[in-house]
């Protein structure tokens, strides 16, 4: 049992307001047939939304389970205190002007304080939210319309915007909702403590988020472990790739919208399956409700037209998905089943020589995805009922199910248009066990997500926040620090004058790179000279450069493959890793994966797998490959001097890897976030 059950599943509502708002909760409540006690209290009014109301919260019969404060900010406060003085169960906090970052030159992060004071150990959730329906027990804690309909299990969604969350109710795509909660500002129930609630319902399939910003990374993993112990997915919509995004974020929520690679990375990490739209995120809910997790990405598609066949392969090309070719099992069966004229392969086109013969399209259905396959397809769009007759429709229906009963394997029917799936056909199939896909787009990213939802991963983040201040060191004081924890450096002399940077030079001997120290993008400035061979030569190029002081270092050479390695705090998600195409590649490229501190040496070898430069790593056409044990030791030795000196950035770029080992060839170190 959790402490937001009787708020989440309640027996008994108070309702503190008279305005419309209150009206509708009312409205909403006796709409989805709630069984339990409805209490309207108001001052002065007899009544609210036909209900008789008590003068105040002190009058009422007995401590509300749940409650929905519709009043202003500073009534709120006063309702909230004198609700869990009766022991009630919970609140609903409908008034905005809080911490909204809109409301601060009000003093709101100081009437959100007073109203986390005045809730004491009693759950709220808000301000500023239109609250939650449950659609299993009939409770709308929900200031106005919704389009949700009561069902007996599915899936639950929480989303940190109202407006959305209204608009997801009004779907029409057959998925079955369970709950629809809206998180607010998060004073002082967040997102994850709601989640993990709502997953303790056996009757919670999956769990969607719309996340516009994480609180609590610690509450945040505890919720991502316990839906993994539970078994049950979690899919996630994060805002805030643009920095437009991230500032309607701020102004809307005063929520920490922080980095997109930092919000991927975390995602990934712990077992959240992420998407790019609405219309993904209800489409991969709906999968996974139907047929929870797939166990491969190989599919097998069948469709009566080479249009659509070609459609659902190009939809499909580039993701995470794969058509294998049909086995000699599967081509006999489909063989015997369409005969001569049709040509084989998948996806496939059985064209409409066995339109609606259903007997013929079971036996098609059956043989082609009676092989390895993680989720068949049939592609299918109906016919506007008001124009139309679909009877025919109706029996590849009858094939699919009967194929699906044969093969024990589940197929989805996937209507090519989200206009093309009926509502009350969607809900059928779901009720069959058939999933029913609106949209190709969508409906390829759902199965890309169902079948390659990230692992979790139970070693927790490192979260300790760099210093608030401190200036960055110079690439000399870098390169120490971080070869102090392991990581290879250049053989190096720092001179304070031309002349000394020539000493240098012969002190080192053979070829150098000599750099001029106090510039930050020192190639752009002239600062950065290579294969200086002799005093003479390194003392010329220093009287050029615009530094007084200099780093000599020996040439590195031999390089198969240049590579950047960073870190920097994200105070929204902790300290991310990035690893990418490195040196003058960095920026023309784009080419790079990110992870979290700690990351496993596994993890950071499958990113450097996926990077666009794997196949120079691994030894091109004939190349040498690179030290790949020496990039994992490199990272590891990154990765330890973060975590045993938190700093704002670190960067290595790039580090030289060649065949037999991996060295930093520039390094910078920011200590704190403000210099």
């Amino acid at each position: 049992m959790t402490r937001l059950d009787r708020l989440l599943r309640p027996r008994s509502i108070a309702v503190i307001g008279g305005g419309v708002w209150c009206a509708n909760v009312i409205e909403q409540c006796l709409k989805m047939g709630f069984t339990g006690n409805i209490w309207p209290v108001h001052p002065t009014k007899p009544e609210v939304g036909g209900l008789s109301a008590y003068p105040s919260i002190e009058a009422l019969p007995d401590a509300p389970d749940a409650s929905f404060v519709g009043v202003n900010r500073n009534v709120t406060i006063e309702a909230v205190a004198a609700l869990s003085a009766k022991g009630a169960g919970g609140a609903i906090c409908f008034a905005s002007g809080f911490r909204e970052a809109n409301a601060e030159l009000e003093d709101g992060a100081a009437l959100e304080h007073a109203l986390l004071k005045a809730a004491g150990d009693m759950p709220i959730i808000g301000p500023n939210c239109y609250g939650l329906l449950n659609l299993l027990d009939g409770v709308a804690l929900w200031p106005d319309q919704h389009g949700a309909a009561c069902s007996d299990k599915g899936v639950a969604i929480i989303t940190q915007s109202s407006n959305i969350a209204i608009n997801l109710t009004m779907q029409k795509r057959g998925l079955p909702m369970a709950y629809v909660v809206t998180a607010g500002n998060q004073a002082q129930t967040g997102l994850a403590e709601i989640g993990q609630a709502l997953l303790e319902d056996d009757r919670v399939t999956a769990l969607g988020l719309h996340i516009e910003g994480i609180g609590d990374l610690r509450s945040f993993e505890a919720l991502a472990r316990r839906a993994a112990e539970l078994g049950k997915p979690i899919v996630a919509l994060k805002i805030g790739r643009s920095d437009q995004a991230r500032a309607a974020t701020i102004s809307h929520t005063a929520s920490l919208a922080g980095s997109d690679a930092g919000a991927r990375a975390l995602l990934r990490r712990l077992g959240v399956g992420q998407v790019d739209s609405l219309s993904d995120f209800l489409e991969a809910l709906k999968l996974l409700h139907v047929a929870g997790p797939l166990g491969s990405n190989r599919i097998a598609s069948a469709s009566c037209s080479g249009g659509e066949a070609s459609l659902i392969a190009d939809a499909a090309h580039g993701r995470g998905v794969a058509f294998p070719a049909l086995t000699q099992a599967q081509s006999e069966g489909l063989r015997a089943a369409l005969g001569p004229k049709v040509s084989l392969a998948n996806p496939l086109d059985y064209h409409t020589y066995i339109w609606g013969d259903v007997a013929a399209m079971t036996a098609t259905f059956t043989a082609l995805i009676d092989g390895d396959v993680g989720l068949g397809l049939v592609v299918l769009d109906f016919p506007r009922a008001d124009r139309c007759v679909g009877d025919d429709w109706n029996k590849v229906i009858e094939a699919v199910a009967a194929a699906q009963t044969a093969t024990g394997r589940s197929i989805g029917i996937l209507a090519s248009l989200p206009d093309t799936m009926p509502e009350d056909i969607a809900q059928s199939l779901v009720a069959r066990g058939i999933v029913p896909f609106s949209g190709m787009g969508s409906a390829i990213a759902a199965i890309e997500l169902a079948a390659n939802l990230p692992r979790y991963t139970a070693q927790p983040l490192f979260l300790r926040p760099p210093p608030e201040t401190g200036a960055a060191l110079s690439e000399a004081e870098a390169k120490s620090a971080l070869n102090a924890h392991g990581l290879l450096v250049p053989g190096a002399i720092r001179a304070d004058s031309p002349d000394a940077a020539g000493d240098a030079a012969n002190r080192l001997g053979g070829a150098v790179a000599l750099k001029g120290e106090g510039i930050a993008h020192k190639t752009e400035a002239g600062a950065v000279a290579l294969n200086l061979t002799g005093a003479e030569a390194v003392t010329k190029a220093a009287r050029a450069m615009p530094a007084d002081s200099f780093l000599v270092e020996e040439m590195l050479t031999g390089a198969v493959v240049e590579l950047l390695i960073g870190v920097i705090y994200d105070p929204a998600h902790g300290y991310v890793l990035t690893l990418a195409a490195g040196g003058t590649l960095t920026e023309v490229m784009k080419d790079s994966q990110s992870l979290l501190i700690p990351a496993t040496r596994d993890d950071v070898q499958a990113a450097l797998g996926n990077l666009k430069i794997a196949p120079i790593m691994a030894g091109y056409r004939g190349s040498p490959p690179a030290d790949m044990n020496a990039v994992l030791d490199a990272v590891a030795a990154i990765q330890s001097y973060v975590m045993a000196q938190p700093v704002a950035e670190v960067e290595v770029n790039p580090l030289m890897v060649m065949a037999d080992r991996a060295v930093a060839a520039d390094a910078l170190i920011r200590i704190g976030e403000k210099t």
